[in-house]
């Protein structure tokens, strides 16, 4: 994996799954700074936080009462962005609408991690399933995070070779 200065986290309204990505991935010790966001393929208008989501991460220690949602854009894509999306349907979709899309650059993020599931919106189900999808998405996002850093590594290895 080349290396990347901006990831960006994409998920249906981006008041869930996206922004609770960014949230634990900002809490991960990364060897180079990566500017770490979160988008939504339909936002009609800037909101918060969904607050089952939002109750979690509170009760894990990471506060996000200044998130609003961002719609997805041409201008999010670039050369050092990667962008991570939640389901297979939602990489078809962001390659389909966005020109600027490379797919070399667009993974579904379980797909990048080497799980075997995608990351189950919990939209509408209780503050429990709410609570199982922060932890699965916990676990790979500790693997995108080695992930990151290995691409560090290798770079520096290379560096040293010179």
């Amino acid at each position: 994996m080349k290396q990347y200065d901006r990831v960006l986290f994409v998920a249906q309204s981006g008041t869930c799954r996206a922004p609770m990505a960014a949230g634990i991935l900002k809490e991960q010790t990364l060897k180079h700074p990566v500017e770490i966001e979160a988008r939504g393929l339909v936002v009609l208008f800037p909101e918060p936080l969904n607050q089952k989501a939002e109750a979690v991460m509170i009760s894990n220690g990471i506060s996000m009462e200044t998130y609003r949602s961002t719609q997805l854009t041409e201008e999010d894509f670039g050369d050092h962005t990667l962008v991570l999306v939640m389901e297979q349907s939602q990489r078809d979709k962001v390659l389909e609408k966005y020109e600027n899309a490379n797919p070399a650059d667009v993974y579904v993020l379980t797909d990048l991690t080497g799980d075997e599931l995608e990351i189950l919106d919990p939209y509408g189900g209780t503050l429990q399933s709410y609570g199982l999808c922060y932890e699965t998405m916990r676990k790979t996002i500790r693997k995108l995070a080695a992930l990151l850093n290995e691409t560090e590594d290798r770079k520096e290895e290379e560096t040293w070779e010179k």
